[in-house]
């Protein structure tokens, strides 16, 4: 028995927002004053830092779950199942469903919950929980519904990764300009294939790295200061992932046996260009190589940082061909790794 990905289905958001759509905005420091710079300077240093040209938001009328649901249905129809023949719907995510303009979110069904019921599943067997581990999210729901299966509680297992982060940023923080929208889902099997899941490495650093993402006041000094919104330590997030996700991603390459030069493609949570490139360097640099040309698809480009949705949605991406210049082919392995909010690592190895 190995344990598979049969189906794959993402939502991209249809609101397209551009850097330039920033230089409107106005951006402050954190004790509220002006941040020094032109906004068109701004955009400019961001854009060679993080490679964003664009991120997606959803309309007015979206919300999380209902995204979710849009990439499960697409998921289940490309596996080809009987939704309720699932035993297990993983949702991850880490700000449940914010209503546009609102001030607090929505967990109350679980999104999970909701994604069940927008596919109309009656069977009381199908178990629906929602999951908070940050960016690395839907790897770790893979993770667990490789456990489930593993364990002889699960044959069929949904797991998705979605948020709409437009709704918890700061428009005074320059770190808004990163985030986006999105949602993507997987159908995870036993099956009598070749391939699926080779190993998978998972770790959560809390000691001194638990407070690096967290929920903090606008730079607004005249908002409300009982609304809170996504804030990060930009800085000490760069320097952890790139001290720790290489190693895990090393960890699970080991454990799997796979040779490094069988690696097809890495597909690295998209949080950050230079971040991503300088991970892979030194994931490579740990084997006394370098990185292949073209090892590392990305989206981020196009659709920013999407949070538990980036891994998910460029799998599928990359699956359906609708990225220029990489491919899949049958037996071919690739590498799944993420890093957030936590903070948490981890990483899978994968045979197509």
């Amino acid at each position: 028995m190995n344990i598979k990905i049969t189906g794959s289905g993402c939502y991209i958001p249809t609101e397209i927002v551009t850097n330039s759509d920033f230089t409107k905005h106005v951006f402050l420091n954190d004790d509220g004053t002006p941040f020094p710079l032109p906004n068109e300077v701004i955009t400019e240093k961001f854009y060679d830092i993080t490679g964003i040209e664009e991120r997606r938001y959803v309309t007015d009328n979206l919300l999380t779950s209902d995204i979710a649901a849009i990439a499960a249905k697409k998921a289940i129809e490309k596996a080809g199942i009987d939704p309720e023949t699932l035993d297990y719907i993983i949702f991850a995510h880490n700000f449940g469903n914010v209503k546009k303009g609102a001030i607090q979110t929505d967990i109350l069904p679980s999104l999970a919950t909701r994604v069940k019921f927008d596919l109309r599943i009656k069977n009381p067997k199908c178990v629906a929980y929602d999951m908070l581990f940050g960016c690395p999210g839907w790897v770790e729901g893979v993770i667990q519904a490789q456990a489930f299966i593993k364990a002889g509680m699960a044959k069929k297992c949904l797991v998705i990764g979605a948020e709409t982060l437009s709704r918890v940023v700061d428009m005074h923080d320059r770190d808004s300009m990163i985030y986006s929208d999105g949602a993507g889902a997987t159908i995870i099997e036993a099956t009598e294939e070749e391939g699926g899941i080779l190993a998978h490495a998972s770790a959560t650093f809390t000691y001194d790295e638990a407070y690096y993402l967290f929920f903090g006041n606008s730079f607004n000094k005249e908002h409300d200061p009982d609304v809170r919104y996504i804030k990060m330590h930009g800085r000490k997030i760069y320097e952890f992932a790139l001290s720790q996700v290489p190693k895990a991603m090393k960890e699970c390459v080991d454990a799997s046996g796979i040779d490094i030069s069988n690696i097809k493609k890495v597909l690295i949570h998209q949080a950050n260009e230079k971040m991503d490139e300088a991970i892979i360097q030194r994931f490579y640099k740990l084997y006394g190589q370098k990185a292949p040309e073209g090892i590392m698809p990305m989206s981020i480009h196009k659709l920013g940082n999407s949070s538990v949705a980036t891994v998910p949605t460029l799998y599928d991406l990359l699956v359906r061909g609708s990225l220029e210049g990489h491919s899949l082919a049958k037996g071919d392995v690739i590498l799944f790794a993420s890093v957030g909010a936590g903070m948490n690592v981890n990483a899978i190895v994968y045979r197509m």
